[in-house]
């Protein structure tokens, strides 16, 4: 019988935001798979727990994860981190839970920190419906198309990114959505050095510009406005009649199909396009 994979979060700055349940299951597991063991052992010290441990990571995903799958099969349970934050949210734990699921090997989610979620809630900015873009990427004509692709969209929108590219994702972040977007950007969220900064998009473009970044940062960066359709009028009716027209549709067939695709009445537009 297969043993378990459990996804256990770890502190993204604060060891006190480490759960009973989490340090629980880290003592449970028959070995812990971690991102940088030089990281993890740290939070192991702290919390009394000596494990096996094995290194996965997204240099290692193949042999890294063949390895801990071997394991699983044989019925050793895992629990997986990362060095900070959920296992497999932006992270190269998702290709593990999609072959634990692809092999029917139990996977069980530990609830605890992630960033996206914390800067989400603090940011002041709409939280009904939102979308999690992670780090755009550093060739040019991908992040662009990435960008434009985003251009219309109304939730709020989250990306990660780390201080050395920050300020030419803000201002790409600025031309593509305009730099009265309001943006909060949440930098070291837990830490000593915690900040949450409520702008626009051309402002914070402007001001790392001029100052240096320091630590991770999640941008939340609001949605567009919505657009309400406008209702077609009798005038956008006679110009599609008029154009069906041309393409050598007759007068009341043109009416006909220019009334059911605007949502017009049929008789007053066939009335109007008479009298035109």
């Amino acid at each position: 019988m297969s043993g378990t994979l459990y996804l256990v979060p770890t502190p993204i700055g604060n060891l006190g935001d480490i759960s009973r349940r989490m340090a629980d299951t880290l003592e449970q597991a028959d070995f812990i798979a971690a991102e940088d063991t030089r990281v993890t052992v740290k939070l192991l010290n702290h919390l009394g727990i000596k494990k096996p441990m094995a290194i996965y990571h997204r240099h290692n995903t193949e042999t890294g994860g063949r390895a801990i799958l071997n394991r699983l099969q044989d019925g050793e349970s895992c629990a997986l981190v990362t060095d900070a934050g959920t296992p497999a949210i932006s992270d190269p734990g998702e290709e593990l839970v999609a072959q634990c699921a692809a092999l029917g090997i139990p996977v069980c989610a530990i609830p605890g920190p992630c960033a996206l979620v914390t800067a989400l809630a603090v940011s002041g900015q709409p939280t009904g419906r939102f979308t999690f873009e992670g780090f755009l990427a550093m060739n040019k004509k991908n992040r662009r198309a990435h960008l434009e692709s985003l251009r219309g969209e109304e939730r709020t929108m989250l990306f990660y990114e780390a201080p050395h590219k920050l300020a030419a994702t803000l201002q790409d972040l600025s031309d593509a959505f305009g730099p009265d977007r309001p943006v909060t950007l949440c930098r070291e969220l837990t830490k000593l050095h915690e900040e949450v900064r409520r702008t626009t998009l051309g402002e914070a473009a402007g001001y790392y510009r001029e100052n240096v970044p320091k630590g991770e940062f999640v941008l939340v960066v609001r949605g567009a406005e919505h657009q309400e359709e406008q209702e077609a009028t009798l005038e956008d009716g006679l110009l599609l009649v008029a154009r069906l027209q041309g393409e050598g549709i007759s007068l009341r067939d043109a009416v006909k199909r220019a009334a059911r695709e605007l949502g017009l009445s049929r008789n007053q537009l066939y009335s109007l396009a008479v009298e035109k």
